[in-house]
């Protein structure tokens, strides 16, 4: 709690930018990634979105497989190596139309790695099919899965999500379905969202939850911590986390989460200045060049169209860390000799009092 409520912010990011680079050293990752939203009709109705519509809202759309293949078509070349698909919860959309939707990306981007649906979602088409979460992973796991992201999670504290995310999975449930996951075989990513209505302990309760999953699957990847934005969501009077607690959260992060090898800096929700120096206060982890974004874009969110590869590197550089392009598996897509090795122990240092 003391990393959470201190108002040392340059001492935390000391302390975390210490256990990044016995870590990762100045190495900065980023990918080349293409998001698709096959869908925004969404059954919930949760106070933190900007991005859903009810079933028959007139901003509503739903892509057909073949419309959503073309859709990605519009943007992928050989150097995307990520698909990142996520949506609504359509109460008319299956396992089945997952399950198509992959094999023709797949046959259409043989290459291609998919990342797709959050375990809300996955939750969600195991309910409506009456299926266990395992038969629904396998399946698509058959159907060409490769990973899932990490969304979803929000906070976990339960009287949290009752006020910003009442109709969705549970928290509790959100890390069974991860576990499930993990345990299939397939890596995910974890988020939190922070700086709406939740307090410090609730944070800090969240990344414990985190890190005792992962204790026991090894299956997370990267933590991303997702920044609210509440424009043009049922709670648009509230201002939105500071830029203190946007660093405060990563460097939070980074010191708690000592299993989960990657911390992000999503530049889509801090903004490019803040997610440079992140790269100071305990991130490694850029994302990518997010070609299409529209979750954060609908929520005001003013850097959600994309950003070149030769950006990405020029931010990289300008916050003077190494970029290394990866996939998302987090191999480095060029071999990169003397990559540090992850240590066993850290031993932080002392801050003078």
């Amino acid at each position: 709690m003391v990393v959470a409520t201190t108002f040392d912010l340059l001492g935390v990011g000391r302390l975390a930018n210490f256990v990044r680079e016995k870590l990762h050293g100045d190495i900065t990752y980023y990918n080349v990634n293409r998001h698709l939203n096959p869908t925004n009709v969404c059954v919930a109705s949760c106070a933190l979105c900007a991005f859903a519509e009810k079933y028959g809202g007139s901003r509503g759309w739903t892509y057909s497989v073949e419309q959503a293949v073309e859709v990605a078509a519009a943007d992928v070349d050989e150097s995307v190596t990520e698909l990142h698909i996520v949506g609504g919860l359509h109460p008319k959309l299956g396992v089945e139309y997952y399950e198509e939707l992959f094999r023709a990306l797949k046959a259409r981007f043989p290459w291609i790695h998919i990342k797709a649906l959050t375990m809300v979602e996955l939750d969600f088409l195991s309910q409506r099919a009456k299926l266990p979460v395992e038969e629904v992973v396998l399946r698509l796991k058959e159907a060409g899965l490769d990973s899932c992201p990490g969304g979803g999670a929000e906070i976990f504290a339960p009287e949290v999500r009752a006020q910003i995310c009442d109709h969705k999975t549970s928290g509790e449930r959100w890390l069974e379905v991860a576990r499930i996951v993990h345990s299939l075989g397939l890596k995910s990513n974890c988020t939190m969202l922070y700086g709406h209505v939740e307090r410090p302990e609730h944070r800090v309760d969240h990344l414990i939850k985190l890190r005792e999953l992962q204790d026991q699957t090894g299956g997370f990847q990267c933590f991303i911590p997702l920044a609210f934005h509440p424009a043009n969501t049922r709670l648009s009077h509230l201002p939105g986390p500071t830029g203190k607690l946007d660093l405060q959260t990563v460097a939070l992060a980074r010191l708690m989460l000592d299993n989960i090898p990657h911390i992000k800096a999503y530049w889509i929700m801090l903004g490019h200045k803040t997610a440079q120096v992140a790269l100071h206060f305990g991130a490694n982890d850029l994302d990518g060049t997010v070609v299409d974004e529209r979750i954060t874009y609908a929520a005001g969110g003013q850097a959600g169209k994309g950003m070149p590869r030769a950006e990405l590197e020029r931010l990289i550089r300008e916050a003077r860390r190494i970029p290394v392009e990866r996939d998302t598996l987090y191999r480095p897509r060029v071999p990169i000799a003397g990559l540090p090795a992850v240590p066993r122990e850290i031993t932080l240092p002392t801050l003078p009092s």
